[in-house]
């Protein structure tokens, strides 16, 4: 089928694309002669990486968890006030001027007061990477529950559907196209913020692993857990992606044959 096809050339065109970054670094390094210290090679990096496997998996574990638990609080959040939103119109002004607050609060300001706060557990991790979610599922949920179909909507007063069916019917599923969106913003976000966070104080985690190498000046080990956050944010959106085709799959283009 033609749409699988096209599929399978994008998703190779992306390994291409990727390919050919990776091969460009590493001859620009070894052209120019460049110190580890100021730019490994990938190859390098991917020796390090696959050396000391063990050590970046448990960081990975741990950090990919304050992740995932931070985003799934956030979007609840964002989900839960946005329906609040559209079942109680007059507060809209209101909470959106507190969330816009908060989403304008720089990330690290609030991080260092978190982990004094809270400590060094897990905890504030969560908390800033659901602080990170937050905001971009409220505004997209809240966009997709205000702006259905225009001909449903008259469908629905017609059928004098009260406020509540209106929104299980026709308003939720109208926020599923728009909240997809902003996981696919907010997913890598949520592991940004994580790291950002264990910046700040952390016992384990990839951030600590950046910030020690960082100041060890020991850029193999730097690039490598950068190489696996990004490889899980790839992954993630790719997850997304098709999730997104099995859930909504009344907005799925036909396949054409």
């Amino acid at each position: 089928m033609k749409t699988a096809q096209n599929g399978y050339t994008s998703y190779l065109a992306a390994i291409g694309i990727v390919l050919f970054f990776l091969l460009g670094w590493e001859a620009a390094v070894w052209g120019f002669g460049l110190p580890p210290y100021l730019l490994p090679a990938p190859s390098r990096v991917l020796a390090t990486l696959f050396t000391h496997s063990g050590v970046y998996l448990n960081a990975a574990f741990l950090t990919f968890g304050e992740a995932g638990a931070g985003l799934v609080i956030g979007v609840l959040a964002g989900m839960t006030l946005a329906s609040l939103l559209v079942l109680r119109p007059g507060m809209e002004k209101g909470v959106m001027a507190l969330a816009i607050l908060v989403k304008s609060t720089p990330l690290v300001a609030v991080a260092p007061l978190l982990t004094i706060w809270l400590g060094f557990g897990i905890l504030p991790k969560v908390v800033i990477t659901a602080l990170v979610t937050f905001f971009p599922v409220l505004v997209n949920a809240l966009a997709g529950m205000q702006h259905p179909d225009p001909a449903l909507l008259d469908l629905f007063a017609a059928w004098r559907a009260d406020r509540r069916s209106t929104y299980l019917h026709l308003r939720l599923p109208a926020s599923l196209p728009y909240l997809f969106a902003a996981l696919k913003i907010s997913a890598p976000l949520a592991l940004v913020g994580a790291v950002v966070a264990e910046w700040t104080g952390a016992a384990g985690g990839l951030g600590r692993m950046m910030w020690l190498a960082y100041t060890n000046l020991n850029l193999p080990y730097l690039f490598a857990a950068i190489f696996v956050l990004a490889f899980a944010g790839m992954l993630v959106y790719s997850l997304l992606v098709v999730l997104e085709r099995w859930i909504i799959f009344w907005n799925r283009s036909e396949d054409v044959i």
